[in-house]
């Protein structure tokens, strides 16, 4: 099985990185948002790394 990491788009509320990694991981995107979210809270690191996520990751070509 060849399992790639892409951004979300149909499951997607900013950039659909967290939609992504929940279908990577196979959990549910509301936990990766809750994840990132408390993250974010934590000197905005969160924040960055949603960011560069979100400038690193394809967005998914199907």
């Amino acid at each position: 099985m060849n399992k790639k990491l892409y951004r979300s788009t149909k499951d997607k509320v900013l950039a659909g990185v967290c939609g992504g990694l929940g279908e990577y991981f196979d959990v549910d995107p509301t936990l990766v948002r809750l994840a990132c979210g408390l993250l974010c809270l934590y000197a905005g690191t969160g924040l960055l790394a949603y960011v560069v996520a979100a400038c690193i990751i394809p967005v998914d070509p199907r």
